[in-house]
């Protein structure tokens, strides 16, 4: 079955880091563009980052020169390297992806089951 895993999420103090990983499963064919999205309690989902298939990465301001987002679809993997964490940054994030399942001939856009993120001292 078509899904993405997350990992990599916890708690961390005030400038610590963290990575996340988001992995789509077998029997993909094609993987389109894929994000990170953001949710705090009380608050609208926040797009943190997105990368295309070239690879052209934008970022959400405040995170900008914080957070990096990379990709290998060989390992049909996204990460999203969290320097420098703030309290603000506190989250569930979950990740996105636009797959194509070998039984399809279109893409879909895909959620993982989102990972929590707690930044406090």
């Amino acid at each position: 079955q078509v899904q993405l895993v997350e990992t990599g999420g916890g708690s961390v103090q005030p400038g610590e880091s963290l990575t996340l990983s988001c992995t789509a499963s077998e029997g993909i064919s094609g993987i389109d563009n894929m994000a990170w999205y953001r949710q705090a309690p009380g608050k609208q989902r926040e797009l943190v980052a997105s990368i295309t298939y070239g690879e052209v990465k934008k970022y959400t301001n405040s995170v900008k020169g914080r957070f990096t987002i990379s990709r290998d679809d060989v390992k049909r993997t996204v990460w999203l390297q969290m320097n420098r964490l703030k309290r603000e940054d506190t989250a569930v994030y979950c990740c996105n992806a636009g797959l194509q399942p070998v039984s399809s001939e279109v893409y879909s856009s895909w959620w993982g089951q989102g990972a929590q993120v707690t930044v406090s001292s």
